[in-house]
């Protein structure tokens, strides 16, 4: 954890940088942050995090990313528990981009990533909220002159003990200025005297966003400021031959076409933009006509000949083969050699576009030290070193503002859109806002990787699994930064594949096959989980069928009663990536997934007689260290397939707004149901054949799951906190395919399902 120190009003101004940021007005700092213009008074604040002003308005920091999952309450809620602060009377300011200041756990780079912001920052920020509480009672205490420890705070007012003495914070805030930060932290609350944590609170930023006033990237208005849309290569890793702007320039409204240089050769991607001809002008509707005008002649690289279909019959090919052994446990050749009866199934999921609401914008100043950035980001320093390095300037002389993201799912952690702002920033002398279009987020995105599994199984004659075999060939999102990477890297098999929690399989065997990527593959809502729970669950269900079995209980045997599941060298795992964290924090614990599949199967009641046409699928899987469990209910017939209702049970330890988590369990059924149902990116010549919502297909209303069940399993609720933002995808897509078969007979073995 960084330093905690006290610093001064003046020091709070330069470090937050918020005197730059009220330029813009009161769109990004809340217009209480110095409240009742008090401005010859100090603000007390003990860290970066928490400010306190005189009329006792409390401001709490988020250096997180809002981008629907709540985090600018989440997070803030922490402070304001063991700062006993009234939250009605608190503000939130987002923190700018600055690792130094903003990341105290020392983990995330200021990422918002990994559906790891509130497991990592419960700790510290109770901790940070409980010292700057502290000080204020201290405070009090130096005002009544009495011992510190003979006053205590409630709910934004301290009181003196055996009298009815009281003060609101903000009576004391200059007072507790002057005061030292405690090097010991006082003793934290205890879950029992908690007002915030646990309970449900609504979205700090819900009315604004549901009546228009919420500011994304593209509500970002400057000076002077010119807009820009860019024609980018068809094919990864293409370049302009030539280009001729003659019509182009004839669109009123388009002023200038500049060219960005593509991707240099010796360059890995990473998040560097991939060049084209930009097209400039006062407003959108003329550049993106003055880009329809435009006469480009492309040479497609060496991606030119790259076709998904023949690619996934490669990956198909390839995961029948051998691959490289990634962990075995017990003899599984032998078992599979010694077997009397096999079962095998091929599983597949096609390249995926994030598809967000809000298509990526980005507005850049380079024309000012330190250069300016406004976007929807999730990675506000890396935006900072890839616009550096657009710049050739440092990182610390480029400023990154975040603004709310209007989804994300792992898109605008990559920040290609932002190096495209700035590199014509610089180059028109002026601010700039690049514009992506739906059609240029679905054609020039960064995919999720496609997979093709082959799995087998050994029965025996009572209808056990003895042995698992499991091969997955995908390509690697590792090959953005490293373009010799050849298949999945150790961190992509540690994502729901390595950590196969069956401790009550006696012989396993995984391995994973080699294939080059030849598109921008990139994280993705859940990332490899989502095909690996496809599969494995998928293939328990043919398993269970044909051993005459319910799913429930064979899923039950095979996850086993295991209290801590141990990847070591005994089962040939060198090293498991256990989401960047330590496995004694964040252990395998196969008993909380078993407890979770039987939670959702009493409530969906699985196992009742169904009508024809009409059955319940299950799922569950282990991910971001939380632990959920899908019922899917489908019914299909001539009309088509309808889901009458989903259940879906989560346990992701201590959780701090249970409403919080439900709203994410919601929308992880409407986005998996996309995934079932609708996703699916294919290339030809190397180009994306997608171009928008008409062919590349999401869960609408008509079909969406709209009887959601959400349970919050709180058997391990004294436990540390887990992922909640991704968890909740993985197991949806199998529990539909498992449902679909119990409703027709049917089998649905690649994504997505088309009935």
């Amino acid at each position: 954890m960084s330093d905690i120190v006290n610093v001064s009003r003046r020091k709070f101004l330069q470090t937050t940088g918020a005197g730059a940021a009220l330029v813009l007005g009161a769109q990004l700092i809340p217009a209480g942050l110095f409240a009742g213009g008090h401005r010859h008074h100090k603000l007390f604040q003990p860290n970066v995090f928490i400010s306190i002003d005189t009329q006792g308005t409390v401001t709490l920091t988020c250096s997180r990313s809002e981008m629907g999952q709540g985090v600018r309450t989440g997070v803030p809620m922490l402070l304001a528990e063991e700062l006993e602060a009234d939250w009605q009377r608190v503000k939130i300011w987002q923190a700018p981009g600055d690792e130094t200041k903003y990341d105290p756990p020392g983990k995330d780079g200021q990422n918002t990533d990994g559906s790891r912001s509130t497991r990592h920052a419960f700790d510290v920020m109770r901790e940070l909220g409980a010292k700057a509480r502290l000080m204020l009672e201290q405070a009090a205490a130096k005002k009544w002159q009495v011992p510190a420890h003979e006053v205590y705070a409630k709910n934004h007012r301290l009181y003196l003990k055996s009298s009815n003495k009281s003060l609101d914070f903000g009576a004391v805030a200059e007072l507790a200025a002057e005061l030292s930060v405690p090097e010991v932290t006082p003793k934290l609350k205890e879950p029992g005297q908690w007002t915030y944590i646990g309970k449900d609170l609504p979205v700090v930023d819900g009315f604004d966003m549901t009546t228009g006033k919420a500011v994304y990237g593209a509500d970002i208005v400057l000076p002077g400021i010119k807009i820009a849309v860019v024609a980018r290569p068809p094919v990864f890793r293409g370049k302009v031959k030539s280009f001729d702007a003659t019509e182009a320039l004839k669109v009123s409204g388009v002023e200038q076409v500049i060219e960005i240089p593509p991707l240099a050769d010796d360059k890995p991607a990473a998040f560097r933009a991939l060049g084209g001809i930009a097209v400039i002008g006062t407003n959108t509707w003329a550049v993106n006509e003055g880009r329809k005008k435009l006469n480009i002649t492309w040479d497609n690289g060496p991606f030119a000949g790259f076709s998904s279909a023949s690619y996934d019959q490669q990956m198909k090919k390839l995961a029948r083969n051998q691959g490289n052994t990634i962990r075995h446990k017990g003899d599984a050749d032998m078992a599979f050699r010694q077997a009397s009866k096999v079962l095998e199934a091929e599983y597949f999921v096609p390249f995926l576009a994030h598809a967000t609401m809000e298509p990526p914008a980005a507005i850049v100043n380079a024309n000012t030290r330190p250069v300016k950035v406004w976007a929807p980001t999730q990675s506000p320093n890396e935006t900072r070193q890839f616009v550096a390095e657009t710049l050739g300037l440092k990182k610390t002389e480029v400023e990154c503002r975040v603004t709310l993201l209007g989804g994300s799912f792992g898109r605008k952690s990559k920040i290609d859109f932002v190096c495209e702002a700035a590199y014509l920033s610089r180059a028109l002398g002026k601010p700039v806002r690049v514009q992506w279009t739906r059609e240029d987020d679905i054609q020039h995105g960064y995919y999720h990787a496609a997979s093709a599994q082959l799995l087998r199984g050994v029965l025996d004659a009572n209808g056990k699994v003895t042995a698992w075999y499991q091969n997955v060939v995908s390509p690697s999102l590792m090959a953005l930064f490293n373009p010799a990477q050849k298949g999945m890297s150790e961190l992509e098999a540690g994502l729901g594949l390595t950590d196969l929690p069956f401790s009550g399989v006696p012989n396993i065997k995984l391995q994973t096959g080699e294939i080059e990527t030849p598109i921008r593959v990139g994280w993705y809502r859940s990332v490899n989980n989502i095909q690996h729970a496809f599969a494995i669950n998928s293939f328990v269900d043919e398993l269970a069928h044909e051993s005459k079995r319910s799913t429930l209980a064979l899923l039950l045997e095979l996850i086993g009663n295991s209290s801590h599941m141990v990847l070591d060298e005994k089962e040939g795992v060198k090293k498991h990536w256990n989401y960047g964290d330590s496995v004694e924090d964040w252990p395998i614990m196969p008993n909380r997934l078993a407890n979770v599949l039987q939670r959702v199967a009493d409530k969906s009641g699985y196992g009742q007689t169904m009508k024809p046409g009409t059955g319940i699928g299950l799922a569950c899987h282990r991910s971001f260290h939380s632990y959920v469990a899908v019922a899917v209910q489908a019914k299909v017939d001539k009309a088509g397939l309808t889901i009458p209702r989903v259940d879906i049970a989560i346990d992701c330890g201590r959780y701090v707004n249970g409403e919080g988590v439900k709203k994410q369990m919601e929308g992880a059924v409407v986005y998996g149901h996309t995934i079932a149902r609708h996703g699916k990116i294919t290339t030809a010549h190397g180009a994306v054949e997608q171009h928008n919502f008409y062919d590349y297909g999401l869960a609408r209303m008509s079909d969406t799951p709209l009887n959601v069940h959400v349970h919050l399993v709180e058997d391990f609720v004294h436990l540390k906190p887990c992922g909640v933002g991704e968890p909740g995808v993985p197991p949806y897509a199998p529990a539909l395919a498992n449902a679909i078969f119990a409703a027709t007979g049917v089998r649905h073995r690649s994504l997505p399902i088309s009935l």
